[in-house]
């Protein structure tokens, strides 16, 4: 199988730093939001990828999201794309028959698609296609103005219910926040929800969120801005509840939370999410 395309790799080089399990939660999160992406078997779903887009200097993200994913799907085909050329070939030594490293971009580099887009060409090639990306502290470097091509792009290669997890998160994954993005029949992304996860080991302070908003909300979080006013609401929230502190920083929290949705905010209330320290706002 051939590892690289004929085309040059559209985006930047990240900064290309990661450490072990720090996309951990992000991963837990996918396996509890919606685990049945991942084991789909039903028709082009059977043999599409897991992308992991800008895995960075070495491969330990992708290798880590393989051991865990395929505890529900052993036959998961899972792709680490990066656009720096010495990333990718100090990860093909990791690689075996379903995990895979290779050279790419915003424009992924897959064999071929059923949408009829075709990255390198070949008699009697399946088609390559995508359940799942995962694109963490990559489109933080870019401008504003990049995101939305970004996004246009990505959406030509992943099936009509497949999903993006977009976001940033701190150096260790303490706390992150992502974009949950849906592909639509129409071939349109939808966003389906912004996340905010933390594991308390940075204690609990909403405005610790707002350093790792998405590239697409960090911009924005002036007066008048939709994620201003939330951040507000959940603010005044935990000002509200604080007295749930006396119980641990996890009960002060899913009080915040519970308190915001009272406001109005339409946020998953399920323990399974406030218990581990995810709020879940639907769009």
């Amino acid at each position: 199988m051939k590892t690289t395309t004929n085309k040059k790799p559209l985006g930047l080089p990240t900064r290309g730093k990661t450490a072990s399990n720090r996309l951990r939660r992000v991963d837990n999160f996918i396996l509890l939001y919606e685990p049945s992406l991942l084991t789909r078997t039903d028709g082009l779903f059977a043999d599409s990828f897991f992308i992991d887009l800008g895995y960075g200097s070495d491969p330990r993200t992708t290798l880590e999201s393989a051991a865990r994913f395929r505890r529900v799907n052993p036959n998961l085909p899972i792709l680490g794309v990066e656009i720096d050329k010495e990333r990718v070939d100090a990860a093909l030594p990791y690689a075996d028959r379903l995990t895979h490293f290779r050279l790419g971009g915003f424009n992924l580099p897959l064999q071929s698609s059923i949408f009829g887009r075709i990255e390198t060409k070949g008699a009697g090639q399946a088609s390559e296609d995508v359940r799942l990306i995962r694109a963490f502290n990559v489109l933080r470097q870019y401008e504003e103005m990049d995101v939305a091509p970004a996004y246009e792009r990505l959406a030509e290669y992943v099936l009509p219910g497949g999903l993006m997890i977009e976001g940033t998160s701190t150096p260790f994954g303490q706390l992150w926040v992502a974009n949950l993005a849906r592909m639509t029949a129409e071939r349109k992304w939808k966003m389906e929800a912004l996340v905010f996860s933390t594991n308390f080991r940075m204690g609990f302070e909403v405005a610790d969120f707002q350093a790792v908003l998405p590239k697409n909300h960090i911009h924005h979080v002036v007066a008048g801005e939709p994620i201003f006013e939330f951040m507000q609401a959940w603010k005044r929230s935990a000002a509200e509840t604080s007295p749930a502190k006396a119980f641990g920083l996890k009960q002060w929290f899913s009080a915040s939370v519970e308190s915001l949705a009272a406001k109005g905010y339409k946020i998953d209330l399920r323990k399974k999410w406030l218990s581990k320290g995810w709020l879940v706002w639907n769009q």
